[in-house]
């Protein structure tokens, strides 16, 4: 069981990574949003022991705040 969990963090944190690299053509909004939905993610899933309704709610909360801290562009 805690070989699976190490697994997902290490999943989770490529699939970050790696999700990074598409942000060079985003607005500012966007890639903060992105950013904080990455962060939330990781800081839920440590939080949480790897559970995936901390996962998930972790990237939902960073998201939110990524995209409420970034001003517009306007």
């Amino acid at each position: 069981m805690k070989t699976m969990r190490t697994l997902a963090k290490v999943t989770l944190i490529g699939v970050t990574l790696a999700a990074f690299g598409g942000c060079a053509d985003m607005s500012p909004k966007q890639r903060n949003t992105a950013i904080g939905a990455g962060v939330g993610a990781l800081g839920g899933a440590a939080l949480t022991d790897g559970s995936v309704l901390g996962t998930v709610g972790g990237a939902a909360v960073g998201g939110v705040v990524g995209n409420v801290v970034t001003k517009d562009g306007r």
